[in-house]
């Protein structure tokens, strides 16, 4: 069974921001700091990583997971953290996909993203109300991306 913690924290709200300070070291129970969990809190389950910006850990509580949970921000509860095992893997809007791989080297370049901005990208272009929303997310991350430089090989 994977690691996992529950603490009680109260959620910090700053204007539209949120995140729930870690009162322990992460490094102790999942083996190092910034390290993928799944978060439950008030019976809703999201995924994150712990991050540490150079402060205490904390989680990032993004507005969609705080709405699905029922939370304003503010409120102290139940926190179980989980570590996060399962494959993290982003499947693009077809649009976007389509998009991407008609110009080298957009696609080579999405797949070198993080989890995370991969799914900042497919977010984005998925709450569009407007067909032209859309395509002008759609044009602009593939700008973005032909020319963002190669990722260097470790």
């Amino acid at each position: 069974m994977p690691a996992s913690k529950t603490i009680r924290a109260r959620i910090v709200r700053d204007g539209s921001a949120c995140f729930i300070p870690l009162d322990f070291d992460p490094r102790a129970v999942f083996g190092k700091l910034r390290v993928p969990v799944k978060v439950t809190l008030n019976g809703y389950t999201y995924r994150s990583t712990i991050a540490a910006m150079g402060g205490p850990p904390c989680i990032p509580l993004r507005k969609s997971n705080r709405d699905a949970a029922g939370l304003e921000g503010n409120e102290t509860l139940d926190v179980r953290l989980e570590l996060d095992t399962d494959a993290r893997t982003v499947t693009p809007p077809s649009d976007l996909a389509k998009a991407l791989k008609a110009a080298s080297p957009a696609w080579t370049r999405w797949q070198e993203l993080s989890f995370s901005h991969q799914r900042e990208y497919a977010d984005a272009i998925e709450q569009a109300r407007k067909p032209e929303t859309r395509l002008r997310r759609i044009t602009e991350t593939v700008r973005v991306l032909r020319a963002r430089p190669e990722r260097k090989k470790r």
